[in-house]
């Protein structure tokens, strides 16, 4: 007979382990050529990764005020569907399964063939298709353990985050090595204004922030926190600065080994950084790097299936061709700007959604609420980054803007008309019971 609700067991400690482990995965083994080739130099790209780390910290204090305003479980959607209403929601759902869950899968596979192959063919580049099928195969292991065994899959994600730092750590140290022997040469002209192409500087931004993804998974939790008012603010802050500190240490690493032109020509910029600096890790890296990799893309579907009222086999079974058809026929970087465009575009509306709430529910006492001043800011740069990246790369981002606009037919035949349909029958059955109502009134009149 008692309420039923998620016992409060997630401490600070606990809070900063799950952001921290969220937001380092994949993306700093993808992004740095990503974020070098579309900032233009190497201090223009250290700028651009600060002010992603620093963008990611505003929009995980947000998320974090909107799960403390809204309690409904659901994520993005919910926040979107109590502040937006159910067309923005829909869409929103409708890019998530069609574009945006898929292609980031279809990028983490991608990275994970390139780093499994490429010691065996370096200093040549690793064949195209084989990456592909290396690709697939490994997004296929990680589809099949979620769908045999979801402790397993648990299991295998600690001991691989586990990995994954292991992997940053074997970068920055010796790097920092190096860098404090006096290996400068790969800074001189570090903000080089000629190189500054200020319409490509979106998707340096994408890159950057696809390295940071994970923050929002400050809101899913917000219910099972000791003293969220006070442990939200200290987790985000503290486990965000960390991120910022290790993802400009491993770029400064990079650039002390690597210069700007060997970056760029690298398909895979861990391998070049350990074949220049340490030959005797160039197998060892590598392998990490692909299993830190692999280890995304299984806490990936882990995540997404346990949020989802649906079996792990089921909701994959229906993406997997999509993720199939993007490793083939797609390369990482178009594919990021291609989910990129969706994903902080209904980011930036679950945000701002949290500025209409606030407006129109002045009484609601939150028990964490952010000064005005971040999302605002948040919204306009994440609505602003959207609006420029149709210069950036037209192709990929019209693509993706094509993608959401397609589910508004499909919300106004199939959903809005159900919807209408229900209020329909809904109308009769409530004039029907009015009529009899009316109709027992009257005969009470007159016998009266």
């Amino acid at each position: 007979e008692e309420a039923v609700f998620l016992r409060k067991k997630i401490t600070l400690v606990r809070a900063f382990s799950l952001l921290f482990g969220s937001m380092v995965g994949s993306g700093i083994f993808i992004s740095p050529k990503g974020v070098l080739k579309n900032s233009g130099s190497v201090g223009f790209s250290l700028v651009v990764w600060f002010a992603c780390g620093v963008l990611s910290m505003f929009g995980a204090l947000c998320y974090a005020e909107l799960g403390t305003r809204i309690t409904k479980s659901g994520g993005h959607y919910i926040y979107i569907l109590e502040t937006l209403g159910p067309l923005p929601s829909f869409l929103f759902l409708w890019a998530e399964f069609f574009a945006i869950r898929p292609a980031n899968s279809a990028v983490v596979s991608l990275a994970f063939g390139r780093y499994m192959l490429e010691p065996f063919f370096a200093p040549c580049a690793a064949p195209v298709p084989a990456v592909k099928l290396v690709s697939l195969l490994g997004y296929y292991m990680v589809l099949t353990l979620n769908s045999w065994s979801v402790t397993w899959s648990a299991r295998l994600q600690t001991a691989l985050s586990i990995i994954k730092l292991l992997a940053l750590a074997l970068i920055i140290v010796p790097g920092m090595m190096l860098l404090a022997q006096g290996h400068t040469e790969n800074f001189q002209h570090a903000f080089d204004r000629q190189s500054l192409v200020l319409d490509k500087l979106p998707l340096a931004f994408y890159a950057g922030m696809f390295a940071y993804s994970g923050w929002f998974q400050t809101s899913f939790v917000r219910e099972e926190l000791v003293r969220p008012e006070r442990n939200i603010p200290l987790a985000v802050i503290v486990s965000v600065i960390m991120v910022i500190v290790g993802y400009m240490l491993t770029n400064v690493s990079y650039y002390t080994v690597l210069g700007t032109q060997d970056i760029l020509a690298s398909p895979a910029v861990a391998v070049s950084f350990v074949q220049r600096a340490f030959k005797s890790l160039i197998s060892v890296v590598p392998l990490l790097v692909a299993l830190s990799c692999f280890g995304t893309m299984n806490g990936g579907i882990f995540t997404f299936s346990s949020k989802a009222l649906m079996t792990v086999f089921h909701l994959h079974n229906a993406q997997f061709p999509l993720v199939t058809a993007m490793v083939c026929i797609g390369d990482i970087y178009h594919l990021m700007n291609f989910f990129s465009f969706s994903r902080w575009l209904f980011i930036g509306l679950a945000t701002l959604g949290l500025i209409i709430h606030r407006h129109h529910h002045p009484e609601l006492r939150s028990p964490f609420k952010v000064p005005l001043f971040v999302p605002v800011s948040f919204t306009i740069i994440c609505l602003f980054t959207v609006a420029m990246s149709f210069y950036s790369d037209p192709v990929s981002i019209s693509i993706g803007c094509t993608m959401v606009l397609s589910g508004f037919p499909v919300y106004y035949l199939i959903i809005h008309r159900q919807m209408s349909s229900r209020c329909h029958s809904l109308f009769y059955y409530l004039t029907h019971k009015l009529q009899l109502l009316l109709e027992v009134v009257q005969q009470e009149i007159k016998t009266y």
